[in-house]
């Protein structure tokens, strides 16, 4: 479940990681932003040079105009959901050709311990060990994963909702909506321009409409159970 070594070609797999000893490894809107626009600098067959495509200070919708127009040649995989969260991240992408994944994933977790170090004025890693993955191999599993891993901004608000139940079903739901650290937005809605981050045409048709989307995860919140991923 965990292997590295054997990533195939038109597989679906869940990778996560979190920071060394628990630490937060997004402190401020500015180290969110730039592990998403590494999201989408990462996936390509290009060597990048984040320093040369992002100038210091941007806006958000500038920085998005500026990735847009960046060339990747051939993306490494398919990003079909991410959510970052103040000290892991869970992204869900289907690998393209062999070693696709390790490549993307050694030159954003290098580039963005890159830049954190920087910013933080520190040295040495900054994720517990290797990133971690699970394959998912049946389509049971790929729709659960795609609730759970746009659910997790709950754990926020409501910590133990998963063993307690939900206190609050529309103020979570509303939490979520306007959640920017996860692509549920770009299922919900669309226009962010953010969502070129994702590969959507990826996954099978799960979700008729924006709102059978929103249907679909939310009805997880009603739903109770253990879990310690």
């Amino acid at each position: 479940m965990g292997n590295r070594s054997g990533f195939a070609p038109d597989e679906f797999y869940h990778l996560y990681n979190r920071g060394t000893e628990k630490r937060n490894i997004f402190s401020n809107k500015g180290g969110y932003e730039r592990f998403l626009s590494l999201l989408y600098l990462c996936n390509s067959t290009k060597q990048v040079h984040t320093t040369d495509i992002i100038p210091r200070g941007l806006t958000s919708w500038k920085l998005w105009e500026i990735l847009k127009e960046f060339d990747r040649e051939e993306t490494l995989v398919d990003i079909c959901a991410y959510c970052l969260m103040p000290n892991h991240f869970h992204l869900l992408v289907r690998e393209k050709t062999d070693n696709n994944i390790s490549r993307f994933m050694q030159k954003l977790m290098t580039g963005y311990t890159m830049y954190f170090n920087m910013r933080h004025e520190r040295t040495g890693t900054l994720f517990q060990g290797t990133f971690k993955s699970t394959h998912v191999d049946d389509d049971q599993y790929l729709k659960y994963l795609i609730a759970y891993i746009h659910l997790n901004p709950i754990k926020l608000i409501e910590p133990r909702w998963k063993e307690t139940g939900i206190t609050d079903k529309k103020r979570a739901e509303y939490f979520l909506e306007k959640y920017q650290y996860s692509s549920y937005t770009d299922f919900h809605k669309q226009g962010r321009p953010e969502q070129i981050i994702l590969a959507p045409e990826a996954l099978p048709e799960y979700f008729e409409s924006p709102t059978n989307f929103k249907k679909s995860i939310t009805e997880w919140l009603d739903y109770q159970h253990s879990n310690t991923t």
